[in-house]
């Protein structure tokens, strides 16, 4: 039995999602942040020592990392490659790098500027000033230019792919939906982008994706 340990708000929802889209038998153990800190909980490091989500376990098996269980998942569960390319070429090639950008080019920068927002609302008052003004030298020099290059690059490939991987819909997508709707909520993606408000709008629109989201929580 898989069991996804899944914290509220976090890259584990996707994983929940992806088990939808797979259609396997699976539990969910579930996790609060702390409501001051909106860390998880201790009580993860008895799963793996980070003490992060996701992880999902399985058998005598224990899988950290989004990308990881994504392709975890689909070597023992997927085996007709419903979502997932399984003959090489051009559509591998694309799945493979976008199950990697997301976490390794698109959310750097985007965690960065939730951390100097933070930075701007809560430095003390006596040095909030100079804290802000270091945050939007920050903004304007490294993470700002980063989140609207690769923002248009997604939004390039989107104009001759319907999907992130080609034609067909994949765990690429599933992979993808974190920072891209990291961006939707706080990263400045708006009208201004259609190809990925629209791709948007069709991974919101999947029957999986909504019962992840009842098994979850929004």
């Amino acid at each position: 039995m898989i069991t996804l340990h899944h914290l509220e708000n976090s890259r584990s929802q996707r994983v929940l999602w992806l088990l939808e889209e797979l259609g396997v038998t699976y539990e969910v153990k579930r996790y609060a942040r702390d409501k001051k800190t909106m860390l998880a909980p201790a009580s993860l490091r008895q799963v793996h020592p980070l003490g992060k989500s996701p992880v999902v376990t399985d058998a005598q098996v224990t899988v950290a990392e989004s990308g990881a269980i994504i392709e975890y998942l689909l070597e023992n569960y997927d085996p007709k490659h419903g979502l997932s390319p399984g003959a090489p070429g051009e559509a591998r090639r694309q799945f493979r790098f976008w199950l990697h950008f997301a976490e390794g080019s698109a959310m750097p920068p985007l965690l960065m500027k939730l951390v100097f927002e933070t930075v701007r609302k809560k430095a003390p008052m006596l040095v909030r000033p100079i804290a802000s003004a270091i945050a939007s030298q920050v903004e304007k020099q490294f993470y700002g230019p980063n989140i609207r290059d690769q923002l248009d690059f997604m939004e390039s490939h989107l104009k001759t792919n319907r999907w992130f991987a080609g034609d067909d819909f994949s765990a690429a997508d599933i992979q993808m939906s974190f920072p891209v709707e990291a961006a939707a909520a706080r990263g400045g993606l708006g009208a201004s982008r259609p190809k990925l408000a629209a791709w948007l709008q069709a991974i919101h629109a999947r029957p999986a994706y909504r019962r992840a989201l009842e098994v979850g929580g929004p």
